[in-house]
């Protein structure tokens, strides 16, 4: 679950973050799993609150970066290259110092968004796990993929 939201709070301008594509962090599910129309709904009223959340999140997360005085695509340069390993970034000091002041300043926000993303789900009839088993089959999913989009059209 930690992995889930600290992936979330690192999407800063970095493009459309949904729900689903942050639950990469998450183990693949390989076997198909069974999924009324209805229970697809329900995801799919959760998947949009989510991604509202998500955007007005993000806004929030880019106001931080730059009050910081900090270029938000050299944040995200530093933040990729601190997230993986393989990655490497020259920083100044001042770059450093700045950087961990915006990381810290984001990961206090991280307790009340992860709270309003659990009370979206629990308002719905489904379970943290279920939701979040259902956002990791629609990863691999073509069909159920397919009738989540039919389901958001309409």
């Amino acid at each position: 679950m930690k992995k889930f939201f600290s992936s979330l709070l690192f999407v800063v301008a970095v493009g459309t973050a949904s729900v689903t594509a942050q639950s990469t962090t998450m183990p693949q599910q390989q076997e198909k799993i069974e999924v009324s129309d209805a229970e697809l709904t329900q995801f799919a009223d959760v998947f949009q609150k989510m991604r509202m959340m998500n955007q007005e999140a993000q806004k929030e997360m880019m106001t931080v970066v730059q009050e910081k005085n900090f270029e938000l695509q050299r944040f995200n340069e530093i933040h990729q290259a601190n997230m993986d390993p393989n990655k490497e970034v020259e920083t100044t000091d001042a770059e450093d110092k700045k950087y961990k002041a915006v990381v810290s300043q984001l990961e206090e926000m991280q307790p009340e968004l992860q709270k309003k993303m659990q009370e979206v789900i629990s308002e719905s009839d489904l379970s943290m796990e279920r939701y979040q088993q259902l956002a990791m089959a629609l990863q691999s999913d073509a069909s159920l993929q397919q009738r989540l989009q039919e389901i958001m059209k309409s």
